[in-house]
């Protein structure tokens, strides 16, 4: 087999030497246009009551940060249905649960508060969007009312709304996301056997079969 030609063309694409890189505001709009009036003027500063009703019935978020040296994380947060709490028009409280204790995103709100926050609901293409100012709480009256299965949370991100808009479905269109006919989870690697590989290849592969196979969904609030 000749991989002469595979290789040349791999690197290629892997060099950066031929790359058109934007450098300024000007060329990055010049490039993309301006947005239309209603897409510029959308952006709100409080929840108008179809924001609450789609947080009542969000189960997933996105939370994006950034440390004040620019480091970033987006971290996934997951729930029942109302996953974010609505205290009012301009305040929501994200409870937080066992998890890996990194706590990366947490950090990073301690050096800079601006987060980012993208709310799913299964089966939609379009999303909530709200970027705001948080801060981390580790207890207060309202965690009774995010109690799951017993668990009150460990703390909570209470985000004070800047902005909140509806972002559309093109993306989830064209990736066919939430279409089942599209997804191949089997093509890659089980979550024990990556675990084998990359972050604890001293354990035996059966017991991190174990420790990730059904009964994993059992210790979710412990």
């Amino acid at each position: 087999m000749d991989t002469a030609g595979t290789t040349a063309g791999t690197a290629s694409m892997t060099s950066t030497a031929s790359i058109a890189e934007i450098t300024s505001p000007e060329e990055l709009r010049e490039l993309l246009g301006e947005p239309t009036a209603a897409v510029r003027d959308k952006v709100r500063t409080r929840l108008h009551e179809l924001d609450k009703e789609w947080l009542a019935l969000s189960p997933f978020c996105l939370v994006a940060t950034a440390a004040a040296d620019g480091t970033c994380d987006v971290s996934p947060k997951g729930d029942p249905d109302g996953l974010a709490l609505v205290l009012d028009d301009t305040t929501v409280a994200i409870p937080e649960r066992p998890g890996n204790r990194r706590a990366d995103g947490f950090f990073n709100v301690l050096s800079n508060p601006h987060v980012g926050l993208i709310f799913f609901i299964p089966g939609r293409g379009d999303t909530l969007r709200v970027n705001g100012r948080a801060r981390i709480v580790r207890d207060a009256p309202f965690f009774d009312a995010m109690v799951v299965k017993g668990h009150r949370p460990q703390l909570a991100l209470l985000v004070e709304i800047e902005e909140v808009f509806h972002h559309c479905s093109k993306a989830f269109l064209r990736s066919s996301l939430w279409k089942p006919e599209t997804w191949r989870p089997e093509e890659m690697p089980s979550r024990a056997r990556i675990a084998k590989r990359l972050d604890r290849p001293e354990a035996p592969l059966e017991e991190l079969e174990r420790y990730y196979g059904p009964r994993y969904a059992d210790h979710l609030y412990d």
